[in-house]
């Protein structure tokens, strides 16, 4: 059977990325207690556990066993396809309990690693029942009635945006405003040495958005993934019917992302009227590119992409937001926000670099 440019592939690697960031975070104060890291097995079964920490042990390693069995399974290797995953899972799921031996922060289980285990077998028994009763074969045909050929790395950045979105932002899709932070990451790693006097000072402190540039970040942080969608959707229709979604999702990420962080009820406080009028003014310009060609509708992502990440990371995230962040950090959702902070982080410089190769290729239609 021929190979088959699958975007379950690409995926699994993100996720795998993230569930090692999640499990390892914060990477700090590591020791050495002179143990074996791997007798946390042979521990007795923990006395105490929460029905949410089971729940988060098995959905989450649930979405990589699937990505696994459906990357081998759509690239022609149906034979291996349960088994890999449940191997890979599991191991993955070992190697971290193990380095949490020397992670003050985290405490390794062995009911995490059944938990963990079970949530990859089960993410690939749902990707085997789906290829048998056809489910990914129709997904096969949507795709290639609805996108391009080309179109994996574009659906991969578009299936992890609302993802991205859950981590807090500054201004409502507001994603990439890591210039700040970075600075700061980067003076106190070398504070004790002689390299903290290369570092450039600035003549002004940062300042927050004004209202105008907000408003303009809340539009392109919308226009960006519509047009990345059009570089891969070529009819009309179903550019529209795309847009509608996007935004579905979009603003329900953004909802979640808030009731997450000051409770249910005030997970729509962000959609205030100038929001509103951002969102519509988005869609307004994206009908108007609906005849854009795809080079077009990258170059004009470049465009977009290099006036939001300026906007945003020449300006400061505010006390504010840094409370927001302390919230999430303190919480419950601490694991949940480790998978989402590196996305929110670096979904616009990966979307960068995929437009910009689109923009580059000889075979793009103009």
């Amino acid at each position: 059977m021929p190979m088959h440019k699958t975007s379950a592939w690409p995926l699994a690697l993100v996720y795998f990325g993230l569930i090692v960031y999640a499990s390892l975070y914060p990477f700090s104060l590591w020791r050495d207690q002179g143990v074996a890291p791997w007798l946390f097995w042979m521990a007795p079964w923990p006395r105490y556990w929460t029905r949410f920490d089971v729940m988060a042990n098995v959905l989450g390693y649930v979405p990589l066993g699937f990505l696994l069995a459906l990357s081998a399974l759509r690239t022609g290797r149906v034979r291996f396809a349960f088994s890999s995953a449940f191997l890979v899972t599991m191991g993955l799921s070992f190697t971290l309990e193990s380095l949490q031996v020397f992670l003050p922060d985290r405490v390794p289980s062995n009911l995490d690693l059944v938990l963990n285990t079970a949530g990859g077998a089960l993410g690939a028994a749902l990707a085997m029942i789906m290829e048998k009763s056809g489910v990914l074969q129709r997904w096969s045909r949507f795709r290639a009635d609805w996108f391009i050929e080309e179109s994996r790395g574009a659906l991969v950045l578009l299936a992890l945006w609302p993802v991205a979105l859950l981590f807090p932002t500054a201004v409502p899709f507001g994603l990439g405003q890591v210039m700040e932070r970075l600075e700061m990451a980067l003076a106190e790693l070398l504070a004790d040495s002689h390299f903290v006097e290369w570092l450039p000072l600035r003549e002004v402190e940062l300042q927050p958005l004004t209202f105008g540039a907000e408003w303009l970040c809340v539009v392109l942080g919308v226009l960006i993934p519509g047009l990345l969608g059009f570089c891969v959707i070529e009819r009309r229709i179903k550019r529209i019917w795309f847009l509608l979604w996007m935004v579905t999702l979009g603003v329900g990420a953004t909802g979640l992302s808030a009731a997450l962080s000051f409770g249910p009820e005030h997970a729509w406080d962000w959609l205030v009227t100038p929001v509103e009028v951002a969102l519509t003014t988005a869609l307004l310009i994206l009908l108007v590119f609906l005849w854009l060609q795809q080079r077009s509708a990258a170059a004009f992502s470049v465009l977009a992409l290099g006036v939001y990440l300026s906007l945003l990371n020449q300006t400061s995230t505010g006390p504010y937001f840094e409370q927001t962040l302390f919230m999430w950090e303190q919480g419950r959702f601490i694991r949940f926000h480790g998978l989402a902070q590196w996305l929110g982080w670096l979904w616009p410089f990966a979307a960068l670099v995929y437009v910009l190769s689109l923009v580059w290729h000889k075979d793009s239609k103009n």
